[in-house]
């Protein structure tokens, strides 16, 4: 049997059962199943590709059988779904291979029934593909919702927001494969020596645009047992968030409060813009996720961070007025995200979009009560949706007198731009989507 189209099957079992994070789940399939370089690859398309196609996948199925999805059996319906993608969304796997894989897989976690039942549809949906075209009619947002791989809601947003053009691009941004990016650890590397370390490897690495220390990873191995990670060389990071740090612009010896910090990606960048001299508290409201912190601090050689269990609301409180630099990079509705985290815009919903503010708002006067006067607060998110972003902060500087905007766009690093607020597009930037205020409190 094909292991990287079992082990693909059994994410998606994870996924739409039991509710696991796809690239969770997929990291410890992978790890399990000790699959070859390209058996891994495979099975990661299949599960991101099938994870993101989603209510679309569920859609096509429907096409071909009147039983409803919900009462067959759930082997039944992550078998179908990894073969209708690689039917209609894959062009190099055949569909015989797909169909004879399929009813392979059936027999082994189903039985004669089923796999004689997933074998038909599947051969049915190769010879009559007609069946599940796309045509666009009335609603342009139900069209889209079902070509482009995304919930409706969220298609209408966008379509209010952006237009039919750039909506498409984002769609396209977000089903497009997600390339590795990391950084480079200052405090014990550079990048081009990386980059070299990392070639000798076996990978394809290439500079990022955006960030100095940044690395993007076009073809890599498993990163479990990449050397240089173990040795502390490089954290993954997404290009956009790299940015955070520099704006927050820490200086050796300060002592800044990061109060939303795992899984430590900023937390420790920060530590290497201080140069591992200072301190930083790196706040959760979870033990599990302060370990990671801590782990990943071990293994960069970082000493400066000290990780707190802390609700952030009252950070404030606990540290009034004494903190040179705060980063509040606050929970948030993630939709900048979505092409690196593929269940994610099936989870979501409209709702939640109007309740967040409130959160972040509570976040950001905590926040502001922890600084100094003459300190920084930087806030940031990972999503594009105004109410949570420039909406929120200059809502807070109108109740704040205490506090001035300063342009965040100057301290991009390679970048640099005359914006008061950042905020990455997709669609415009290539990148993922981001935002990023930068505030300073008043000296008296």
């Amino acid at each position: 049997m094909d292991k990287a189209r079992e082990t693909a099957m059994k994410v998606l079992y994870a996924v739409h059962e039991n509710g696991a994070y796809a690239n969770v789940a997929l990291t410890e399939a992978l790890r399990k199943a000790r699959l070859g370089d390209l058996e891994r690859r495979l099975a990661t398309e299949l599960v991101y590709g099938a994870v993101k196609a989603g209510d679309t996948l569920d859609w096509m199925i429907r096409q071909y059988t009147k039983r409803p999805l919900r009462k067959m059996a759930p082997y039944v319906r992550a078998v179908l779904r990894l073969g209708m993608f690689q039917l209609f969304f894959l062009d190099k796997i055949p569909p015989s291979a797909v169909c004879n894989e399929a009813t392979e897989l059936m027999k082994k976690y189903g039985h004669v029934g089923t796999s004689r039942f997933v074998n038909a549809i599947l051969r049915t949906a190769a010879r009559e593909p007609d069946k599940v075209r796309i045509v666009e009619g009335k609603d342009e947002a139900e069209y889209l919702a079902l070509a482009m791989q995304h919930p409706v809601w969220l298609i209408r947003r966008w379509l209010r927001a952006f237009g039919r053009e750039e909506t498409e691009r984002l769609c396209a941004f977000d089903n497009a494969p997600a390339v590795l990016s990391i950084r480079a650890n200052s405090l014990r590397t550079t990048r081009d020596a990386l980059m070299e370390r990392l070639r000798e490897e076996g990978a394809e690495v290439r500079p990022s645009a955006w960030a100095p220390e940044g690395v993007l990873c076009d073809a890599h191995g498993a990163m479990d047992a990449s050397r240089p990670l173990r040795d502390g060389w490089f954290q993954v990071q997404d290009e956009s968030s790299m940015q955070v740090a520099h704006v927050v612009a820490p200086k050796p010896g300060e002592f800044v409060l990061d109060m939303c910090s795992a899984p430590g990606g900023k937390t420790t960048h920060l530590a290497e813009r201080m140069e591992n001299q200072g301190k930083i508290v790196a706040l959760d409201i979870y033990d599990a996720k302060l370990a990671r912190v801590a782990e990943n601090a071990k293994r960069l050689g970082i000493s400066i961070i000290e990780t707190r269990r802390l609700d952030a609301r009252e950070a404030g409180n606990l540290f009034q007025g004494k903190a040179d630099r705060v980063l509040l990079d606050a929970p948030c509705s993630g939709l900048g995200v979505l092409r690196r985290r593929p269940d994610a815009r099936w989870r979501k919903a409209e709702e939640e979009i109007g309740r967040l503010p409130e959160l972040q708002r509570e976040l950001l006067e905590s926040a502001a009560r922890a600084v100094r006067r003459g300190g920084v607060v930087v806030y940031s998110t990972c999503t594009i949706e105004p109410a949570e972003n420039e909406h929120l902060v200059r809502s807070f500087l109108a109740a704040h007198e205490e506090f001035i905007q300063e342009k965040a766009g100057a301290y991009l690093p390679l970048r640099p731009s005359e914006c008061d607020m950042v905020q990455f597009y997709p669609q415009r930037d290539n990148i993922d989507g981001f935002f990023i205020a930068r505030l300073r409190r008043k000296e008296a």
